[in-house]
């Protein structure tokens, strides 16, 4: 009978060892669980933080981009007016291939002679008598967009209409 009770006690705490282990392998389950769900929730994060620090360096850069070359824009008029009263062909190179370069860097003229006056994207500093009102008759100063968006407005005389 000895020996019965002692399988009897022998197996009582072999099955007590394995729920118990049992119950230790569930919490070991959760805990990992837990943890892989904080870590793709954590690497989430450092991949749209990665993707915001890209997307700012690229703000910086056109923001760098955008200050110089509004500030050129004053040496390519000089270039144009310099044109105007000097007829050099090295001259003309010259301007050629900076507006290629400022081309290149996403700057576009906007277009305004003859067209309809648009406040957005020119400024009236004159006004003289023409066939219809409102129309662009000269530009005293061209206005450029950078990428899309305006840099700089045209400076343009514009039209009224004369009074018979």
């Amino acid at each position: 009978m000895t020996d019965k009770k002692l399988d009897t006690q022998g197996k009582q705490t072999i099955e007590d060892q394995l729920k118990k282990m049992k119950e230790e392998l569930e919490v070991t389950k959760k805990l990992v669980e837990e943890n892989k769900s904080k870590y793709l929730r954590a690497l989430a994060d450092y991949q749209n933080l990665e993707k915001r620090v890209i997307e700012q360096k690229g703000e910086i850069i056109k923001g760098a981009n955008k200050g110089l070359i509004l500030r050129l824009l004053s040496f390519l008029d000089n270039l144009e007016k310099a044109e105007i009263f000097v007829k050099d062909e090295h001259l003309k190179l010259i301007k050629e291939s900076f507006q290629k370069l400022l081309h290149e860097a996403g700057l576009r003229e906007i277009i305004v002679q003859g067209k309809e006056y648009d406040p957005h994207n020119a400024e009236v500093l004159d006004v003289v008598e023409g066939e219809k009102e409102g129309v662009v008759k000269e530009v005293l100063r061209k206005g450029y967009e950078l990428n899309g968006c305006i840099l700089r407005v045209a400076q343009v005389k514009v039209t009224k209409q004369k009074l018979t």
